[in-house]
Order: C-alpha cells, then sequence, then structure tokens
C-alpha cells in the first residue's frame, strides 16, 4: 500500500479558539500546557497515549500513535482565539471553575498572556449570552475582519500553519435553506447581510477556509455542514469536520445502542435527561439553541439501530432528550438513561445509567486531537469532510451519498485504519 505523500510538522502551530475563555477551550488550552511541561497526564488522548496496531496479531507491533504517525509536537501549539467577553483564559478558566485553583495556576503566565480577539457575535442566535467583547458591521464586514486577525495572528506568533476550532455555545437552530446550497449564494447572503441565514459560526468557517485553515466544528451547529461550505473546503484544498463533540450521555448511547444491535435484542424506549450549568447550560436553556443540540443528540440511536432493517425490534422506539439549567452543577454534569428493551418472546428488561461526567474533562482531549488530525490532514492534502474523525463527533458529517457511521467502535477502527494509510501500513480485518 503506498504511503501518503505527508508535509513535515514544521514551525509552530496556531490554534484558534472561538470562545477562547469558554470551559472547554479553557480546559483544553490549561491541560495542553500543564501536559507539556510535565506537569499533567493527558488522559482521553488518543494522540498522545494511544497504540495502534501495527501488522499480523503474532508480529506483536503495538507502537504508540505519536511514535509512528507524523502529528505536531504540543510545543509548537501557539493560542490564541475570540471571545465576547474580555477575559484572559486564565481569568476564563477561573471563572468556569472545571479546574482547581492549583492546577490553573501551574501555566497561570501563559494563560493570562492570551487575550482573546472581539467576537464575531449576535445575540440573536445565543439569546442568553451577552459579552461586549463584540465586533461590529455587516456579516461580510465580520468575515474581513476575521480573515485579518487569522493574519495578524499568524504573523505575530510566526506560525507556519493554523487549525480554527469552534469551542463556543450552540447557536439557535436553523434548517438548510437554499442560501446554503452554493457557494456563490452563500457569499450573496453574506454580502447582502442575510442576516437570519448566516450565524457568526459561518463567518468563521468561511474565514477560517478562505485563510487556508482547517476548520473544527465541536457543536451541532449547521455552519460548515452544507453544501456551500464543502465546495469552499475542497476550493480551498481544506479539511473540515464537525459536528459536536462527543462526551458524555451520546458517548454512552454509541456504546450501548451498538450492543443491543449486536445482540438482537428489542428496544422500546429510550428516555435521556441532562442536568448541567455552566454557560452551556444557561445557553441550552433557550428553546432555541436546545433544538439544535435536540437534532444532534437524537439522531445518533435512529442510525445506528436501522429501524427499516429490523422494524420488529426498533420500529417503534420512543426516544426523548431532556437538558436542564442547574446553576449549582457548574460543569460537573449528569446524564440519566431510562432504557426500556426487550429479549427472547418479546419479555421485557430495562438498563438504568447515570452518569455523573465532567463534560469539559471529557471534551479537552478530544479537541487536542481534533487539532492534531486535522493538522495532519491539512498536511496529508486531505480536503473536504473529514469522516475518518467521525469518532470524536456526536452528529459527525458526511458525504450526502453515505450513510453516517456512528458506532464507536466502527468509528475508532475507521480512524485507526486511515492512520495506517497515511503511514504506508496495510489496514487491519482483523482476521489474523
Amino acid at each position: 500500500m503506498a504511503k501518503v505523500e505527508v508535509k513535515e510538522a514544521k514551525g509552530k502551530l496556531g490554534v484558534l479558539i472561538v470562545g477562547v475563555g469558554g470551559a472547554v477551550a479553557s480546559t483544553f488550552i490549561t491541560g495542553t500546557l500543564a501536559v507539556r511541561k510535565g506537569q499533567g497526564m493527558p488522559i482521553g488522548s488518543l494522540t498522545q497515549l494511544a497504540t495502534i496496531r501495527l501488522g499480523k496479531r503474532n508480529e506483536n507491533r503495538f507502537p504508540k500513535i505519536k511514535e509512528v504517525v507524523p502529528l505536531a509536537d504540543l510545543k509548537d501549539m501557539v493560542f490564541g482565539g475570540w471571545d465576547i467577553f474580555p477575559d484572559n483564559v486564565y481569568e476564563g478558566a477561573r471563572h468556569a471553575e472545571v479546574l482547581k485553583k492549583e492546577d490553573v495556576d501551574k501555566v497561570k503566565d501563559e494563560l493570562q498572556a492570551i487575550k482573546p480577539m472581539k467576537a464575531a457575535f449576535d445575540h440573536n442566535f445565543c439569546k442568553n449570552l451577552e459579552g461586549k467583547n463584540v465586533k461590529t458591521g455587516t456579516r461580510w464586514e465580520w468575515v474581513e475582519q476575521l480573515r485579518e486577525d487569522i493574519r495578524k495572528f499568524k504573523a505575530e506568533n510566526h506560525c507556519d500553519r493554523i487549525v480554527v476550532m469552534w469551542s463556543a455555545s450552540t447557536e439557535v437552530y436553523i434548517p438548510m435553506a437554499k442560501e446554503h446550497e452554493s457557494l456563490a449564494s452563500l457569499e450573496k447572503a453574506m454580502k447582502d447581510n442575510r442576516t437570519e441565514v448566516v450565524p457568526p459560526s459561518m463567518c468563521y468557517a468561511y474565514a477560517a477556509l478562505s485563510e487556508g485553515c482547517p476548520f473544527i466544528m465541536g457543536a451541532p451547529n449547521l455552519c460548515v455542514d452544507t453544501p456551500a461550505m464543502w465546495e469552499l473546503a475542497e476550493k480551498q484544498h481544506m479539511p473540515i469536520c464537525g459536528k459536536d463533540y462527543k462526551t458524555g450521555q451520546t458517548m454512552m448511547k454509541t456504546v450501548l445502542a451498538p450492543m443491543l444491535k449486536t445482540r438482537m435484542l428489542g428496544l422500546s424506549g429510550w428516555f435521556s435527561t441532562n442536568i448541567l450549568g455552566n454557560r452551556d447550560g444557561e445557553v441550552l436553556d433557550d428553546p432555541g439553541s436546545f433544538k439544535t443540540k435536540e437534532v444532534s443528540k437524537l439522531s445518533v440511536i435512529d442510525s445506528i439501530l436501522q429501524k427499516d432493517l429490523y422494524p420488529e425490534l426498533y420500529g417503534n422506539v420512543y426516544h426523548k432528550v431532556r437538558i436542564n439549567y442547574y446553576p449549582p452543577r457548574k460543569d460537573n454534569k449528569e446524564g440519566w438513561d431510562n432504557i426500556d428493551i426487550f429479549g427472547w418472546l418479546g419479555y421485557p428488561m430495562q438498563l438504568k445509567v447515570d452518569f455523573l461526567c465532567r463534560d469539559s474533562i471529557l471534551a479537552a482531549p478530544i479537541c487536542l486531537d481534533l487539532v492534531l488530525f486535522t493538522d495532519l490532514s491539512a498536511r496529508c492534502g486531505f480536503s473536504g469532510i473529514q469522516s475518518w474523525l467521525s469518532f470524536y463527533f456526536k452528529s459527525p458529517m458526511h458525504r450526502p451519498d453515505q450513510v453516517p457511521e456512528e458506532d464507536l467502535f466502527i468509528q475508532h477502527t475507521i480512524l485507526k485504519n486511515t492512520l495506517r494509510t497515511i503511514i504506508g501500513e496495510p489496514t487491519l480485518d482483523y482476521l489474523e
């Protein structure tokens, strides 16, 4: 198998994050800075801890991914970004209260030096937040300002390349419109300042791709998952991926639903509810933003179980998702799942899951891996939707002619087989 020609990961890798002072981003940045100083463990990160089997089982070759795949080095990463709040990342981390003060203080000076640029923000797309560190102007003027931000950051920090990542709040739900069907129609909508069909996230994605930067969509926003953006990504030869980091409850669904299907056990109903605080919970308390998240969460089970193929087992599933804002819980989200299943001769059984997770602690290693893998994709010359990174997303983007793969373990196999292809190793079928 021919090895993919990969450009060397030379120079600095700039990481520009939308929502850089938020809980997810500040946790990701703080942890990465601590890890590269030897003051923390990158637990949860495949790029830093996981091994990859090469060759046949009797060869016993299990190197770490980072030892054989040409990834950027953590020491070469430079962080920046945008936020509607003017607080530097140290202040953002302290406000979020995900990490203890003693852990944040280990890299205090570096975090204080990361000050957010003014954000492109429209209150109509995130109704429960309001900030003063925001840009003015039309949608097209925002795009031009964001492009200038990227160029300026790259020059001032002597970066060889940039990755742009959305780790900000979920925008209100908007359906696909005719303005999203082609690059020309999207550009016209931006220039005409069609604010109702061009959310801020689209301005970031357009600016990033236009500047030759991969774009990662970490929320369920429509944003980059449109024909217009696919066209731009291909035109610029840049990778895109998304949507919505797969962290707590949905991660559990992508494990439990395949178990039911693999054993041919039936499903009657799946009721999921969440309580969480922080800005994420506050934002999702708005029905418009919740609908965007709900669509992302609801798609998982249908995709995995394939009810059309197994109507007797999954043709009449009642699936409900609830998210409740509960300020005392802060970033420590709790996800409850009541799962009604049935087995031999139709006899009913139940599964009950109570996952007390830390949302940003689960998201931070996802952010690190996605930055390194999208940078790798760009250096490999990959462009458009990177479906091999579906492992990291609740509602993974896919080509219109593809069926999305939502099974966590199949996604994991696809990811590792892609890495094997990149380094010129045979993919595995696990027969020997």
